[in-house]
């Protein structure tokens, strides 16, 4: 089964709103074997509405629509889709007496303009809103079916779950979707995909996608199948001969962040880390903290952004930050270091840099970061050059110094990885 999304609403199409419904709705229905062939973002115009759902019954079995099944004006999709499909509109009495008990409980009276969500299509399903006033509806039409939803995502999600999708489920074919995600760090897109794809163009049945954002790319693979034995096994084959091919790059077949990698390798082996940051301004503690248990691993870090506090925080000598400066490959090995002795940690993690969009010179520009991991052994640097505005900078250099951190149990891990890079 194909199905299409609809959100209906025009506060979608400003930049302060963000349709996250169809996010939940794509993922419950794939689950079920139902393929999401097309999202649509409409506003509140009666118009736009008939034509998007005309268009998208002409595609496909199942259409879904969120919002517009309010009281106000503007709340449109219930009359205009009883409209489309040639039904009239009948009150509830059920309904009614639903929001009318709603509204006592709440001590208020309903106002007039709640009559509008008693409204229902002739022969439609309602499916109740036990957190809300307005009822989504089930309506089938000439071998479609078209589900509408309200817009506040605690209603949606508890009418989904409890009433749609058994009513779905019960009908899918047994097809589902099976999927693996990779991620790569320390490559770009066009050097990721030159090496794999001889690989992923043989495998004709599976999708593969390759999305690149700041500090990785990830590596989708899709396959829907109603054999979920040979679907593993074909997925896992691919995964093994990609992660061949991008070697030590990847650092998760499981499409885990690089936090949760290091969180992972550090808990495996027993070790601590603290962090001096300059330029990254706690991005990196931040990272590290985001993962619950991390107080098994992460002792502290310190934010320090003048040069005072680099020497009184972290020792670091003042006469090399004024030789070196503080950007500088010498002054983030004296910060890992100095943290790492400071705080008795197993790994100091150092970085300086500029993030911009102001400080740089010719000869350290803009996005010039270096960073330093310090173990009981000695110290290991790297000096990077990032694009971008200043936050694209600062993550980056988080992902750098994480991935840093990962690659150092590459060769030090007390046992082998378990598929987490």
């Amino acid at each position: 089964m194909k199905a299409e999304i609809i959100a209906v609403g025009s506060e979608l199409l400003t930049p302060t709103r963000v349709d996250t419904n169809s996010l939940f709705l794509t993922e419950q229905l794939n689950r079920l074997g139902i393929e999401v062939v097309r999202k649509l973002v409409i506003g509140d115009l009666r118009s736009q509405i008939r034509d998007a759902f005309r268009e998208a019954l002409d595609r496909v079995e199942l259409v879904i629509s969120i919002g517009g099944l309010g009281p106000t004006e503007d709340d449109l999709t219930r009359e205009t889709v009883a409209d489309l499909l040639g039904r009239k509109l009948i009150q509830s009495d059920a309904i009614l007496r639903g929001i009318q008990a709603r509204f006592r409980r709440l001590g208020r009276a309903m106002p007039e303009a709640n009559l509008r969500q008693a409204m229902v299509p002739e022969g439609a399903t309602v499916l109740e809103n036990s957190r809300g006033t307005a009822p989504g509806l089930w309506l089938e039409t000439n071998g479609h079916t078209v589900i509408l939803l309200p817009g506040p995502p605690h209603e949606l999600r508890t009418i989904f779950t409890q009433q749609v999708e058994p009513k779905l489920a019960r009908r899918t074919s047994g097809v589902r979707l099976f999927g693996r995600e990779l991620r790569v760090a320390g490559m770009a897109e066009s050097d990721v995909d030159q090496r794999i794809a001889p690989i992923y163009t043989r495998y004709t049945d599976v999708r593969t996608t390759l999305l690149a954002s700041p500090g990785e790319i990830q590596i989708h693979l899709r396959l829907w199948s109603a054999d979920e034995a040979a679907s593993e096994t074909l997925l896992n084959e691919m995964v093994e001969r990609i992660t061949m091919a991008l070697g030590e790059n990847v650092f998760t077949t499981e499409g885990e962040s690089l936090e949760q990698v290091v969180a992972h390798e550090l808990t495996l082996n027993d070790a601590t880390i603290a962090v001096a940051e300059s330029c990254t301004g706690g991005l990196l503690a931040e990272r590290l903290t985001s993962i619950p248990g991390s107080s098994t691993y992460f002792l502290g870090g310190v934010v320090c952004y003048s040069n005072n506090l680099k020497s009184a925080w972290v020792d670091v000598p003042a006469d090399l930050i004024e030789a070196k400066g503080a950007v500088s490959v010498e002054v983030a090995r004296a910060l890992a270091e100095g943290i790492r002795r400071r705080s008795g940690a197993t790994l100091g993690l150092g970085v300086t840099g500029i993030a911009g969009p102001g400080g740089g010179s010719t000869e350290k520009p803009v996005g010039t970061v270096h960073l330093a991991l310090a173990e009981a052994s000695g110290c290991k640097e790297r000096s990077l050059r990032f694009p971008g505005d200043r936050e694209r900078i600062r993550w980056q250099a988080s992902q750098s110094a994480l991935d840093m951190v990962r690659r150092y149990f590459l060769y030090t891990s007390q046992s082998k990885p378990q598929s987490k890079g």
